[in-house]
């Protein structure tokens, strides 16, 4: 640290030219973050200073909090649903995990959770020793409802599934899972991270949410499509006392006792979350997606036009590719597969998808 501090210009002229290093959206299409929307940007700069960890001394933002979650619970047809805003996903996945081991107290654990499934469990298990027991994929890339039942034994204390898989954008079949959950008595977790603010707003919503009696607990990401800024995860529950089953003694803030992962928690992309959510409505998040699924479908016709296959039909706006190379200057992901990822996100608009398209027609010829 220095000893006499730098002009503020100066520091800020310097991280700036940081800034400069990092790629621009412009030819990303590996990420399943976005653009921030302009609304997000301007609730979050007038909630800067707000701390969620210390709620009595926040009213206000804390109430903005309590406002997402009963938004979010309508649109997952619970409106009376509990939760907190996250960091995200991975954070919203190891406090679900937590509420089922704390559900069901076994010795050694095990938990029931699709190959497809994102790498924070893998974290979350490891944290919270409990045994992974993978579920195979169907040949559309979907959780096999049956082999994951034939996983299942005295000591699984609750099962997975995903709407909108990180690599191929596919919706495991929840209802079905739903099922299964209720009869065995288990708690189910949805991660919703990437396509709970799309399945929703799609002309035919593919049922995932609390109307599915056997829904336990939803992690959705509204940094991802719902454009807020980072970090902005929420957890949703059916009830209060589930969460509770996750409390600790706070005994020096202004609430006794707290049941979130992290201490420390920003009010300034909760509020950023609410404020987009609350702009923009189930009708402009419609035309999002409507665009966002139309960049898909020109970009799967595009590209097997050019003899690149499809690796698989997407549910939400993921597109994979039987490819293991990409244009120069384009940022896309590869799977564990070795297939070509794209993510078609709000700042991937039809021009992008064109110049793609183009620049691809000329690299794979």
């Amino acid at each position: 640290m220095r000893e006499c501090g730098l002009p503020g210009d100066e520091v800020l002229a310097a991280l700036g030219a940081k800034k400069e290093e990092d790629l621009t959206y412009s030819t990303i299409l590996s990420s399943m973050c976005t653009l921030p929307h302009p609304v997000a940007v301007r609730a979050h700069v007038l909630f800067m200073e707000t701390n969620l960890g210390d709620p009595g001394l926040f009213p206000g933002t804390a109430a903005i909090e309590r406002q997402l979650i009963a938004t979010l619970g309508e649109l997952y047809h619970h409106p009376g649903a509990a939760g907190y805003a996250s960091s995200g996903g991975t954070e919203s996945n190891i406090q679900a995990l937590r509420i089922a081991k704390s559900s069901r107290p076994v010795d050694r654990p095990n938990v029931v959770i699709p190959a497809s499934s994102h790498f924070s469990f893998e974290k979350a298990c490891g944290m919270l020793g409990i045994e992974i027991r993978t579920a195979p994929l169907d040949e559309e890339l979907r959780v096999d409802v049956d082999r994951a039942r034939e996983l299942i034994d005295d000591r699984t204390i609750g099962i997975v599934g995903v709407v909108g898989t990180t690599e191929y954008g596919m919706v495991d079949p929840i209802r079905e899972l739903a099922g299964v959950a209720t009869e065995y008595d288990l708690f189910l977790h949805v991660d919703a991270a990437f396509g709970g603010l799309v399945v929703p707003f799609l002309p035919e919503p593919i049922p995932f949410d609390f109307a599915l009696p056997g829904v336990s607990s939803i992690a959705v990401d509204p940094h991802k499509m719902g454009m807020s800024t980072i970090p902005a995860g929420c957890l949703l529950v059916r009830d209060q006392a589930v969460l509770d089953l996750l409390n600790v003694d706070t005994p020096y803030l202004t609430v006794k006792q707290e049941y979130t992962l992290g201490g420390t928690r920003p009010g300034a992309s909760v509020a950023g979350a609410l404020a987009v959510l609350e702009h923009l409505g189930r009708e402009g998040f419609r035309a999002v997606v409507a665009g966002c699924m139309e960049n898909t479908r020109r970009l799967i016709e595009g590209l097997e036009a050019l003899g690149i296959g499809r690796a698989a039909t997407p549910d939400v706006n993921v597109a994979t590719f039987r490819t293991r190379e990409a244009p120069p200057g384009w940022r896309v992901s590869f799977t564990r597969k070795g297939d070509m990822r794209c993510v078609l996100m709000p700042h991937v608009t039809a021009d992008t998808v064109e110049q793609f398209l183009v620049d691809a027609e000329r690299y794979y010829a």
